[in-house]
């Protein structure tokens, strides 16, 4: 027989055995990422929308692979707790020149807690904190690239050093005019940067990997000129010739937000220090959390972790509490925010009133679709957190009183860990940006334009602008959920929301459907008198059948809105419009969604040149 391994023994081997599960996941992931280059270059667009999804299911598929080989070979799950304290030790000794090693912690945790279960939940077996630094790590291997390269002009090399910057990412397909795109860049960074006096630090740090997502890969950079700093990004797109162009400059932090909206699909990037990708943009970018640069990255379980530690800090340092959202309160889901707090929180309610017909299985799986799908701009990212525990000090008796209410089974109020502290434990809820709802927003300029508000002229004309801003947006969400093949199905404004640059975006999930599942149809004409009186409709009408004309008398009972609408969107009143573009999606086309506007695009402005 063979004597009994010590603990310390097992504790290194099951150590071992986790650290080799999370390299497995980030080589796997890192190797999805890096072939977004090629797919790119082949423009093998359905192939790149593909890899965007399924890279998504990558860490919990990695986690259940781990969480297998660690019950069978080691039995972990049936170990002391003594020999799970070591095991956090070793694997520390192991994060010791690791490139990853704030992934490789969020792994740990995440097999851990699996299997220990909630109730054996302890600082001591996972990290709460982070326990090695990320600061300066780099990737020193002889023939790596640096995670972002520099160049210094000069008044003579400027337009060199702009072409060397886009030659250096060595695509494999040749740029139709790459003179004519480094001048034009060239000409724009001019705009936004003291070029008169070159300053003695004067460089271009550009990233050393593009980011990839749908059909644009982007240059991420930054000038820095003295005491100035400007962040820019440059966008490369195919032509019709299957040659690539530079199709804007980007500048400043609101552009930059504006490209890394948590409303937008996940970049491939590819990175052997994610750490140093992340401090990067947050030099670019200070307002925006670290958490929501690792989910702009595709690390998503990282932006997870960071949001959780985020929250509970602010929940340390805060003593508001949690409240029913302002707002028209939904059928389908009970939403509450923390005020100080810039998020809010959905739960699903466990019974729904007519005329909703859903069940929950069905509205956690429209959250899966958001997920997975492109959300172009126009649907909102969520985090999923389950058995949630949130002081009960901090929520409102009202609260409380409408979760017990319409939400019971998603509640528990106990003193688990036996402390004296009584906790709110919610099974499941999602997380949103908060934003303001699209009708509040409406109903601030209305109250503005009301005879007696005592508003002036001034005031008055601004909430005009705010009804044709908001309304053309509204319209303009619209129509890129549906190039991305999606039908919001309760299109009412409360579902939507303005962000803080002022764009409009959904957030309400459990009526969407495809744009290709649904039947776009016209009203049939009354068929006499009685048809035309009846408050019911004289047709049949199947559960996917939408009927555009409808939506005017829902949306458009205010005249100004009305007006607004009907100048800029009447079309989405037509079926046409939406069986048009049901034809191009059934025919594979995949349009163009700007992460920008249209008149920032260089052909835009030269035609504009061309008019004057």
């Amino acid at each position: 027989m063979f004597p009994q391994r010590l603990d310390s023994s097992v504790a290194y081997d099951i150590a071992k055995a986790m650290m080799d599960g999370f390299n497995r996941h980030y080589r796997l992931f890192r190797a999805e990422s890096a072939r977004a280059q090629h797919r790119f270059e082949t423009r093998d667009w359905p192939a790149q929308q593909r890899a965007q999804r399924e890279r998504i299911e990558f860490y919990d598929l990695r986690v259940r692979e781990c969480l297998q080989r660690l019950v069978k070979e080691f039995r972990a799950d049936a170990q002391p707790m003594p020999v799970w304290e070591q095991v956090k030790l070793h694997y520390i000794g192991l994060l010791v020149n690791h490139h990853q090693p704030e992934l490789a912690e969020t792994f740990f945790n995440s097999v851990t807690t699996k299997i220990l279960k909630r109730a054996y939940f302890q600082n001591d077996f996972i990290f709460v904190r982070p326990a090695v630094s990320t600061e300066y790590i780099e990737n020193e291997e002889p023939r790596a690239a640096p995670t972002y390269r520099c160049y210094y002009p000069t008044p003579d090399s400027m337009l060199a050093d702009v072409r060397h910057l886009l030659e250096d990412f060595d695509l494999r397909v040749p740029f139709e005019d790459l003179a004519g795109d480094a001048a034009r860049v060239l000409a724009a960074m001019k705009r936004h940067f003291d070029h008169s006096r070159l300053r003695a630090n004067c460089q271009f740090q550009v990233l050393s990997g593009l980011f990839f997502r749908n059909k644009g890969a982007y240059v991420v950079g930054k000038i820095i000129n003295g005491f100035q700093e400007v962040p820019f990004a440059l966008p490369i797109l195919h032509n019709d010739r299957g040659r690539l162009f530079v199709d804007a400059a980007l500048f400043g932090e609101d552009d930059l937000l504006m490209l890394f909206s948590f409303a937008r699909a996940y970049f491939m990037v590819d990175m052997e220090v994610p750490s140093a990708y992340v401090q990067f943009l947050r030099s670019l970018m200070p307002r925006k959390p670290r958490a929501e640069f690792y989910n702009a990255l595709g690390l998503a379980k990282q932006g997870k972790t960071l949001f959780y530690r985020d929250f509970l800090f602010h929940m340390r340092h805060s003593t508001d509490r949690f409240r029913i959202a302002p707002g028209i309160k939904g059928m389908v889901m009970l939403v509450f925010d923390l005020p100080s707090f810039p998020f809010v929180f959905k739960l699903i309610k466990d019974h729904f009133p007519a005329p909703k017909d859903t069940t929950r299985e069905q509205v956690r799986a429209k959250y899966q679709l958001v997920k997975h799908h492109d959300r172009v701009g126009r649907m909102a990212d969520t985090l999923e957190f389950s058995e949630v525990g949130f002081p009960r000090a901090r929520f409102s008796d009202e609260l409380i009183a409408e979760i017990q209410k319409h939400a019971p089974s998603q509640l528990e109020i106990s003193d688990r860990d036996g402390d004296g502290n009584v906790e709110v434990i919610l099974r499941h809820v999602y997380i949103e940006r908060r934003m303001i709802p699209l009708n509040l927003y409406l109903q601030e300029a209305f109250d503005v334009l009301v005879p007696d508000s005592g508003a002036d002229e001034t005031a008055r004309e601004r909430a005009h602008a705010q009804i044709r801003r908001a309304v053309t947006e509204y319209g303009n969400a619209i129509k890129d959920l549906v190039a991305a093949n999606i039908f919001p199905g309760d299109m009412l404004w409360k579902n939507f929301g303005i962000t803080r640059p002022g764009k409009v975006v959904f957030y309400d999930y459990d009526e969407i459907e495809y744009i290709t599942d649904c039947h776009f149809r016209r009203v049939p004409p009354p068929r006499d008198d009685a048809d035309e009186l009846s408050g019911e409709p004289w047709y049949t009408v199947g559960p996917r059948d939408v009927f555009p004309e409808t939506f005017g008398p829902f949306l458009l009972g205010n005249p100004l809105v009305r007006q607004a609408f009907l100048e800029h969107h009447a079309d989405l009143l037509d079926p046409a419009f939406w069986q048009a573009h049901q034809a191009r999606i059934a025919a594979g086309h995949m349009p163009d969604v700007f992460p920008y506007e249209r008149e920032r695009r260089f052909c835009a402005e030269e035609n504009k040149e061309l008019l004057n």
